[in-house]
């Protein structure tokens, strides 16, 4: 996120992420995080109107708990855009109980491991998300502005005219209307010997 709290960024499906993994250590990126379970759980208004409104609130668990708050997005050449507050909260329970105890309820839950890199390229720096979900591996890019985004995407070798521009949640609705999935959580254990490919998706793979 920019210093802004604007997040801009890009994101890609891939087929081979130890070949990105790869690329980015020629390139001379410094591992930030190492691969981490993230578990995630939105919540809404019992009115869905955040969702209506493509609003999002959202308590995440990693190597420590955050609440964040995103405006809707903005799309402007495959680069997303939009506010988003972030903070962290001293105890991930104690935060969902306060939560739900305004009158949110949690509305979806998903899970994905996370490893990120930084990379400097021309005096910008921008952060690589890797990012492995039941569904597949996508990469996130995140700068400041559309140009370092574009920039690290070229060197990647992730094709431009690929990336996405849908949050993975719904990317799951879009699975799972598309494979008649009846459970309702973006989690590993749902997915066991489940193969989803990109055309379930309903994207093509930056890496090909």
């Amino acid at each position: 996120m920019s210093k802004t709290n604007q997040e801009i960024e890009a994101k890609f499906y891939v087929n081979n992420l130890g070949k990105i993994t790869k690329r980015l250590h020629e390139l001379g990126a410094r591992l930030i995080q190492a691969r981490i379970l993230e578990t995630n759980i939105r919540f809404d208004l019992p009115d869905a109107s955040l969702r209506s409104e493509r609003r999002v609130l959202r308590l995440r668990h990693d190597t420590e708990a955050r609440l964040t708050y995103k405006d809707p997005s903005q799309d402007e050449q495959g680069v997303l855009s939009r506010r988003e507050i972030e903070f962290t909260v001293e105890d991930f329970d104690k935060a969902r109980e306060f939560l739900q105890a305004l009158g949110f309820q949690p509305i979806f839950y998903y899970e994905k491991y996370r490893t990120t890199y930084s990379l400097q390229t021309s005096e910008v720096l921008t952060h690589v998300m890797l990012d492995e979900l039941p569904y597949g591996n996508f990469v996130e890019i995140e700068g400041d502005s559309l140009d370092p985004i574009q920039t690290v995407a070229d060197k990647l070798q992730l094709k431009w005219d690929t990336a996405i521009g849908k949050s993975y949640s719904a990317l799951f609705d879009q699975t799972r209307k598309t494979l008649n999935f009846s459970f309702q959580d973006l989690s590993f254990t749902n997915f066991v010997g489940i193969r989803v490919t990109p055309s379930h998706l309903g994207v093509l793979a930056a890496d090909e």
